[in-house]
């Protein structure tokens, strides 16, 4: 179950129409039907913090870990890091399918290699001519 799912059944259990949630988190009523629909996530985790305190539950509960990974990566990088890290954990959690690993060692490897992603990309952005970098914040 994603968050997709998570969102669409905790706003149930709280009786909540999508306008409802919409309002209560400050965004659009499409927003809250594009999450529900799987076709968006969140880009920060403020809204997720928002909707959860909304629905009455946590952000833990609607984001699984590798969830959490690419809203941190939409946050950190934009677009392109959330789709690189997405990418990234399908093809490690395909690698580790078939049940060798517990879930804290997934976890751990999910994080080592988040972190490595992020090395690697800070690494290379001296290789990036400066007018194509992002502006420091």
């Amino acid at each position: 179950m994603g968050f997709k799912d998570r969102l669409k059944e905790k706003r149930i259990e709280a009786g909540l129409t999508q306008a409802e949630l919409a309002e209560r988190v400050s965004v659009t009523v499409r927003t809250i039907q594009n999450y529900e629909m799987g076709s968006r996530k969140p880009g920060n985790m403020k809204v997720i913090g928002e909707i959860a305190a909304a629905l009455g539950t946590t952000s833990d509960y609607l984001l699984s870990s590798t969830e959490t990974y690419s809203v941190e990566a939409h946050q950190k990088g934009g677009a392109k890091a959330a789709r690189d890290i997405d990418e990234l954990v399908g093809e490690v959690t395909g690698l580790f399918a078939g049940g060798q690993l517990s879930e804290d060692a997934l976890e751990g490897a999910m994080r080592a290699l988040n972190d490595a992603y992020w090395k690697a990309k800070e690494k290379n952005r001296k290789y990036t001519p400066k007018k194509y970098r992002r502006h420091e914040e």
